[in-house]
């Protein structure tokens, strides 16, 4: 009888469990979005109860989409949203807070504080992150100086941290009855806590953020089995075997296995992956420094990481704040109406600019407006933001590493928009390249959790799975693209030092 692998997608957006067969081909999806929680400007949080009740829903869709049980099932791999972050009480397992996102600018005045001593790059050479309100660490901090009571359960031992992650194998390994309290390498590394040379957390960075180690989950491999499913889920017996950061399971995903090799995943925001092998390398021009993933025993693999904020999210924006589309979808149709941007530039910095600027100051900005632009203008703007922050993400890969990409594999749900991806190439200069299997996140996790157990032998079986699906090459001449870069450029600079003490 076939046996297969079960992946859980903890996204920013939805949850989603996906079955994949030994070609690493989909069997069945089941997925459930949960609300976007913006309490104010700047806050954006998820309730961790209905991330928790919709995996389990997830789980049994996919399974019953599948006509599987949990015996045709090998083990459960997980991938989530790395910086998220959880707080719960370890002696009743509900949250004290709602899960802070990656997103979530709330924590800029703790960010200045600790920068106060050494600046934002006071703990870079240990952890590879510079201060930002992104990572999980300013997160925790605030939810023990504002939450009532929990700095004092903190101390006590009370409280346990996790990103969802952990969050979902605490909760599927039984959580108060024996749960498992672990995180993987990938996601620890997103903390700001977590050294890369010895892949522990440090006591002195703890020390400085006043965050209590007993809080945190152990650091395991990404590639292991950490537990089994508790007898109360469909999955009851199946081990849990693979943990892996979303950005770094879509690389895995892609087969990016080795120094010098990269991909581009396009969701709420955009994150390309440059793997630099069993080096650490950090960055001269805004990248952080990363653990791309260890499997069991074996040396971690490190990863250079162009984060960007905002890209599908702007796209959401569009659908739900300002009502243009009914649908994300009907972006492309609307901005095939017309030939070109009309001369507007839209510079998405919702949260402040992540790489390579590092703004924090920094908000969003529709530019290079006249009486000619028109909606299909801006949904086109929208659309190559993504792609103008991609190429400004990609030079600076190429100045770090030294040795330029000659192509750029994509994935995540972007991907499905043509019109962008031919920009995508136009704006780089090289060919994007997009694979059969477009859901490399959950793949990843899948064949980490499947190497893990033996249901992959190696590496190099997973790499005969992955095949090429299309391929854009650039069209646009070098002028047009160096005019269009230079006005990108430009609008850029307008949303600098928007954010004061009167502007949050």
């Amino acid at each position: 009888m076939a046996k297969y692998i079960i992946a859980i997608d903890q996204g920013t957006t939805s949850s989603r469990a996906i079955i994949f067969d030994k070609a690493g081909s989909i069997i069945a999806v089941g997925q459930h979005e949960h609300e976007q929680i913006f309490p104010r400007a700047g806050w954006v949080e998820h309730d961790p109860m209905e991330i928790w009740n919709n995996t389990r829903e997830v789980i049994g869709q996919a399974l019953s989409k599948a006509n599987l049980t949990r015996h045709d099932i090998e083990a459960v791999g997980i991938t989530n949203q790395r910086e998220t972050a959880v707080v719960w009480d370890r002696h009743t397992g509900i949250p004290v807070y709602n899960a802070i996102v990656w997103q979530d600018t709330r924590t800029q005045p703790i960010v200045d504080r600790l920068a106060a001593d050494g600046g934002v790059e006071r703990f870079k050479a240990k952890v590879g992150l510079p201060l930002a309100t992104y990572f999980s660490g300013t997160k925790i901090v605030w939810i023990l100086e504002n939450v009532p009571g929990a700095r004092a359960k903190a101390d006590a031992g009370d409280l346990m941290f996790g990103t969802t992650d952990s969050w979902v194998l605490w909760n599927l390994t039984g959580g108060l009855e024996g749960g498992v309290h672990a995180t993987d390498v990938t996601n620890a590394s997103r903390t700001m806590f977590m050294d890369l040379a010895t892949l522990q957390w440090d006591d002195e960075i703890l020390a400085a953020f006043n965050v209590p180690k007993s809080m945190l989950p152990e650091i395991r491999s990404s590639s292991e089995v950490y537990g089994i499913v508790n007898e109360h889920s469909l999955l009851r017996e199946v081990p849990i075997a693979g943990i892996l950061g979303d950005q770094q399971a879509a690389t895995f995903g892609q087969a990016a296995f080795d120094q010098g090799e990269a991909k581009n995943t396009y969701g709420t925001g955009n994150f390309l992956i440059f793997n630099t092998g069993t080096e650490i390398v950090h960055s001269k021009n805004g990248l952080l420094t990363t653990v791309g993933y260890k499997l069991g025993d074996a040396a971690p693999h490190y990863a250079l990481e162009g984060s960007i904020a905002v890209t599908g999210a702007l796209v959401q924006w569009l659908r739900d704040n300002l009502g243009m589309i009914s649908t994300s979808d009907e972006i492309e149709t609307l901005a095939k109406t017309v030939d070109d941007n009309g001369g507007a530039y839209f510079v998405p910095a919702f949260s402040g600019l992540f790489a390579p600027y590092w703004r924090s100051d920094a908000r969003g900005a529709l530019v290079g407006l006249t009486r000619f632009v028109n909606k299909g203008h801006i949904a086109r703007a929208a659309l190559e933001a993504t792609a103008f922050q991609t190429r400004e993400v990609l030079d600076a890969v190429n100045a770090d590493s030294g040795v330029p990409l000659t192509e750029l594999k994509v994935d995540g749900g972007m991907i499905a928009n043509n019109t962008l991806m031919q920009f995508q190439a136009d704006i780089i200069g090289v060919p994007v390249v997009r694979p059969v299997v477009a859901e490399t996140t959950a793949l990843g996790a899948a064949y980490a959790a499947g190497l893990a157990v033996g249901f992959w032998s190696d590496l190099g079986e997973l790499r005969a799975n992955w095949q090429e699906d299309s391929r854009w090459t650039p069209k646009m001449d070098e002028e047009e693209r160096n005019r269009q870069l230079r006005n990108w450029k430009k609008a850029v600079t307008k949303t600098f030092g928007w954010v004061d003490e009167d502007v949050v």
